[in-house]
């Protein structure tokens, strides 16, 4: 019997963990269904290129894209101890305030405007440049500037400016608008997990108990209360009870798809893939959306950026770099420099984000360039208006759930991708740009029409990994959580992660998820 069960290790799932553990009295159970975080590459900032394929994550792909060729696209979600902390590219922004008062005034959620929610980045950060008003430097989260910077991405920047960008020196402090080189979730040259930042300090607390490769297959509700769930872990199913609460933290695919073998979700839907109705709560699994990007790549006129550390001669010298210094490539995310701007002027903050790489062919999907040199910008919309939804692909816990974003689905969106890609473009032809640029590889010169860049957006669009918005927060008949985080119509039963948003924040969604499980501590505490 534990007090309180945690479901999901991830980013969220840690904080909580670790901040409920903080009461003396209460037992506290986090579960993973993955591996601890053991592997090296996760702590290397670098590492992010590996991270997204392979055994750490989920392997998932989206159901064909109707808007989008009907093609699948990969969609890699973290399967390990620290969640989508310990695998993404390590960016730390937290989206405009706009972003959060829209939450409290049209989604009806008490509680979580800007400035109720500011003190909770603030109390997570542990920036070693920038305070107060606007930053924290002693919080949990390691957030620093990365000790090196390829010359390539501080060209990146210039050619924003250039093409008529402010510089932008700190992409939190209220003004997203503007190209700068992104602060990373990273600390001395490595990588601040949510595991390594709020969990791994703690983890002698007696109260505290973390359960790593565990699946779980379903919450056990009765009598229209969560009072424990149902394992399976080395081959046997178990049931572990909660006393106070069960509060899921497994990300935006994982926590409806939980919901939902646990007979809580669309009554039709559930009983069209044979799991008996519990409670009929329609939002659960709707509502999805992510952001959806599109990446211009060049070919560079010389081994200027991290691609020659492909060659196992300069590996040798990065790695006895980074051994003994903890800096050089090693310590780089590659994702160094970005910006915020607008493809629709009307909108009162910046729509699109841009992330520039100093490598190619670096995640999952995407392809290098010939000659093995290259650099990567990747684009997208911030506020898209489409949205999906997660399903069940039957009543098996193990299979893959069906993940639909619905990509493009509203006209708007593809408008405002291919100003991204366009913007992309332009900053390519400056001259701080072409000091190293030798031929844009993609989408390449020969695309010139309206119907050029749709046909290449259609193409090649995939997942930035901001998913979102499958259990929402609010008070009208989709939404699935309560501004308390209690699921709508069960007892002792919360959500807390990415999937609670109603709608995704303009930036990555990292940061924001920390916050929100920052925020999710002190109401279950009662110290709101």
């Amino acid at each position: 019997m534990f007090d309180y069960v945690i479901v999901g290790a991830g980013s969220a799932g840690c904080v909580l963990a670790a901040r409920l553990s903080e009461i003396p009295e209460a037992k506290v159970l986090v579960i993973e269904a993955g591996p601890t975080d053991r592997d090296p590459f996760i702590h290397m900032p670098v590492g992010f290129f590996k991270m997204t394929s392979g055994p750490l994550t989920w392997g998932w792909q989206t159901a064909p894209l109707k808007h989008a060729n009907n093609r699948t696209a990969v969609y890699p979600q973290a399967r390990v101890l620290g969640g989508g902390s310990s695998i993404n590219a390590e960016i730390y922004t937290r989206g405009c305030p706009e972003d959060y008062d829209n939450w409290a005034k049209a989604h009806g959620c008490d509680g979580w405007s800007w400035a109720e929610l500011k003190s909770y980045f603030i109390k997570s950060e542990g920036n070693s440049r920038l305070g107060a008003p606007d930053h924290g430097t002693d919080g949990p989260l390691g957030v620093s500037d990365l000790n090196t910077y390829n010359q390539v991405s501080r060209a990146y920047v210039e050619g924003c400016i250039e093409f008529g960008m402010p510089r932008n020196p700190d992409f939190n402090s209220g003004r997203q608008e503007g190209a700068g080189l992104y602060q990373t979730t990273t600390k001395n040259g490595r990588r601040c997990s949510a595991a390594v930042g709020y969990l791994k300090p703690v983890m002698n607390r007696p109260n505290l108990t973390l359960r790593t490769d565990v699946f779980v297959n379903r919450i056990i509700v009765e009598n229209g209360r969560a009072r424990g769930i149902e394992i399976v872990e080395n081959g046997a199913v178990k049931r572990i009870d909660a006393a106070s609460e069960v509060i899921v933290t497994a990300g935006a695919i994982g926590s409806p798809k939980l919901l939902m073998l646990s007979g809580i979700g669309p009554a039709a839907h559930l009983k069209e893939v044979g799991v008996p109705v519990v409670h009929d709560l329609p939002g659960v699994g709707q509502n999805f959306h992510d952001h959806f990007s599109t990446d211009v790549t060049w070919v560079l006129n010389g081994a200027h950026s991290y691609d020659k550390y492909k060659k196992k001669r300069w590996q040798l010298l990065a790695g006895m770099q980074y051994l003994m210094f903890k800096s050089g490539p090693v310590s780089s995310n590659i994702v160094e420099a970005g910006a915020f701007w607008w493809g629709d002027r009307t909108e009162k903050t910046p729509d699109l984000q841009f992330h520039f790489l100093a490598g190619a062919g670096v995640e999952e999907g995407v392809g290098t360039v010939p000659g093995g040199n290259g650099a990567t910008c990747n684009s997208y919309h911030t506020r898209p208006r489409s949205r999906g939804f997660v399903k069940l692909r039957s009543s098996n816990p193990h299979d893959a759930p069906v993940i639909d974003p619905n990509s493009f689905a509203e006209p708007y969106d593809l408008d405002r991708h291919i100003d991204g890609i366009k913007v992309t473009q332009e900053v390519g032809r400056t001259r701080a740009m072409q000091r190293f640029v030798s031929v844009e590889h993609f989408p390449g010169p020969a695309v010139k029409t309206r119907k050029d860049y749709e046909d290449a957006a259609r193409a090649n669009a995939r997942s930035s990994y901001h998913p979102v918005g499958t259990c929402k927060m609010g008070r009208d008949a989709m939404a699935v959580i309560d501004p308390m985080l209690r699921v709508h119509g069960i007892g002792a039963l919360r959500v807390c992660d990415s999937s609670i948003m109603p709608e995704v924040v303009s930036s990555n969604t990292n940061a924001p998820t920390i916050a929100i499980a920052e925020k999710a501590a002190d109401i279950i505490r009662g110290n709101r």
